[in-house]
Protein backbone atom coordinates (compact mmCIF):
# COMPACT_ATOMS: atom_id res chain seq x y z
CA UNK A 1 0.00 0.00 0.00
CA UNK A 2 2.94 2.30 0.72
CA UNK A 3 4.78 1.57 -2.48
CA UNK A 4 1.84 2.45 -5.03
CA UNK A 5 1.00 5.63 -2.54
CA UNK A 6 4.64 6.46 -3.27
CA UNK A 7 4.51 5.44 -7.21
CA UNK A 8 1.06 7.65 -7.61
CA UNK A 9 2.75 10.34 -5.39
CA UNK A 10 5.74 10.57 -8.06
CA UNK A 11 3.87 9.73 -10.87
CA UNK A 12 1.75 13.06 -10.22
CA UNK A 13 4.78 15.38 -9.16
CA UNK A 14 7.06 14.40 -11.92
CA UNK A 15 4.05 15.44 -14.52
CA UNK A 16 3.49 18.52 -12.84
CA UNK A 17 7.14 19.49 -12.95
CA UNK A 18 7.26 18.45 -16.39
CA UNK A 19 3.88 20.49 -17.38
CA UNK A 20 6.19 23.82 -15.77
CA UNK A 21 9.16 22.84 -17.47
CA UNK A 22 7.11 23.20 -20.89
CA UNK A 23 6.59 26.48 -20.31
CA UNK A 24 9.34 27.94 -17.70
CA UNK A 25 12.30 26.26 -20.19
CA UNK A 26 10.99 28.20 -23.42
CA UNK A 27 10.93 31.74 -21.25
CA UNK A 28 14.18 31.08 -19.66
CA UNK A 29 15.73 30.47 -23.71
CA UNK A 30 14.19 33.58 -24.78
CA UNK A 31 15.37 36.10 -21.80
CA UNK A 32 18.50 34.86 -22.69
CA UNK A 33 18.49 35.64 -26.39
CA UNK A 34 16.70 38.46 -25.58
CA UNK A 35 19.85 39.40 -23.28
CA UNK A 36 22.39 38.70 -25.92
CA UNK A 37 20.36 40.82 -28.59
CA UNK A 38 20.71 43.77 -26.47
CA UNK A 39 24.98 43.04 -25.54
CA UNK A 40 25.32 42.59 -29.33
CA UNK A 41 23.99 45.49 -30.34
CA UNK A 42 25.72 47.42 -27.69
CA UNK A 43 28.38 46.48 -29.11
CA UNK A 44 27.78 47.41 -32.75
CA UNK A 45 26.86 50.72 -31.29
CA UNK A 46 30.38 51.20 -29.79
CA UNK A 47 32.08 50.01 -32.33
CA UNK A 48 30.14 52.00 -35.23
CA UNK A 49 30.77 55.12 -32.88
CA UNK A 50 34.76 54.42 -32.55
CA UNK A 51 34.42 54.29 -36.64
CA UNK A 52 32.91 57.43 -36.56
CA UNK A 53 35.38 59.24 -34.55
CA UNK A 54 38.08 57.58 -36.71
CA UNK A 55 36.76 58.75 -40.03
CA UNK A 56 36.36 62.66 -38.85
CA UNK A 57 39.85 62.96 -37.48
CA UNK A 58 42.15 64.55 -40.16
CA UNK A 59 44.77 62.67 -41.67
CA UNK A 60 48.11 62.27 -39.59
CA UNK A 61 46.57 62.79 -36.23
CA UNK A 62 47.22 60.41 -33.31
CA UNK A 63 45.59 59.63 -30.39
CA UNK A 64 47.19 58.33 -27.37
CA UNK A 65 45.10 56.33 -25.07
CA UNK A 66 47.51 55.87 -22.50
CA UNK A 67 50.90 56.34 -21.40
CA UNK A 68 52.55 54.11 -19.00
CA UNK A 69 53.61 56.36 -15.67
CA UNK A 70 57.08 53.82 -14.85
CA UNK A 71 59.00 55.42 -18.49
CA UNK A 72 62.12 57.57 -17.39
CA UNK A 73 62.37 60.76 -19.59
CA UNK A 74 66.06 61.25 -20.87
CA UNK A 75 66.54 57.47 -20.42
CA UNK A 76 67.29 56.84 -24.36
CA UNK A 77 65.39 58.00 -27.05
CA UNK A 78 62.53 56.15 -28.25
CA UNK A 79 64.83 55.99 -32.07
CA UNK A 80 67.47 54.44 -30.06
CA UNK A 81 65.49 51.04 -29.96
CA UNK A 82 66.62 48.22 -28.01
CA UNK A 83 69.84 46.64 -27.53
CA UNK A 84 70.61 43.61 -26.70
CA UNK A 85 74.33 42.29 -25.23
CA UNK A 86 75.58 39.47 -27.09
CA UNK A 87 79.13 38.11 -27.63
CA UNK A 88 80.34 36.55 -30.95
CA UNK A 89 81.93 33.06 -31.01
CA UNK A 90 84.59 32.10 -33.07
Amino acid sequence: MLLIRFLIISICVLYIIRSLMRYLIPALFQSVINKAQQQAQQQQNYHNNNYQRQQNRPDGAVKVDYIPEGRKKGKLPDSAGEFVDYEEVK
